[in-house]
């Protein structure tokens, strides 16, 4: 019987795991856009967003990019762009949503958030484990729509609240894992 000695350096470790999440506010119709710009005014909503993934790296397309028209603070901003000479000071801007997500990954994050638009989350979907919903009571006017989720969700919590001046309609803060 021998025993054999491996050195620690030959040991590897995985990189962090890192939870990809999305994060999104839907109408009754699946509405999530319109014009270029959401369709609603929704204070608990926006407050929401930001208790949740401050402090944590977001993924963005362009368009949603255009539409803030500039990163979002104390958060690591991603932006998607086919465009190789499109600049968002104070953003990594990244070709591809792999690219991204490497980038989260290698600086350490432990739950990155794609917070859209369509096409992001069209794509970002099949990764997606956790999807933080702001469920809008309400069918709403809009030219951008939230993708099909796929299966396997289970809603793990649910919050309500009523319209009022600071907020257009009555909503559901819920949170799915699959």
């Amino acid at each position: 019987l021998s025993i054999i000695h491996y050195p620690l350096s030959i040991i590897h470790y995985p990189l962090s795991i890192m939870l990809i999440s999305a994060i999104v506010a839907i109408s009754q119709n699946n509405v999530i856009g319109r014009d270029g710009h959401l369709p609603w005014h929704l204070s608990a909503d926006l407050k929401r967003f930001k208790a949740i993934t401050t402090g944590h790296s977001i993924i963005l397309g362009r368009k949603n990019y255009d539409d803030i028209g500039r990163p979002l603070p104390n958060r690591t901003n991603y932006v998607l762009t086919r465009n190789t000479a499109f600049e968002a000071p104070g953003c990594t801007v990244c070709g591809s949503l792999e690219q991204a997500l490497d980038k989260a990954r290698a600086a350490g994050e432990t739950e990155c958030f794609i917070i859209g638009g369509a096409a992001v989350y069209r794509e970002a979907m099949p990764l997606v484990k956790k999807l933080y919903v702001t469920r809008v009571l309400s069918d709403v006017d809009g030219d951008v729509f939230f993708p099909d989720w796929g299966d396997g969700w289970r809603m793990v919590s649910e919050e309500s609240f009523s319209a009022d001046e600071k907020n257009d309609f009555a909503t559901l803060f819920q949170v799915w894992e699959r």
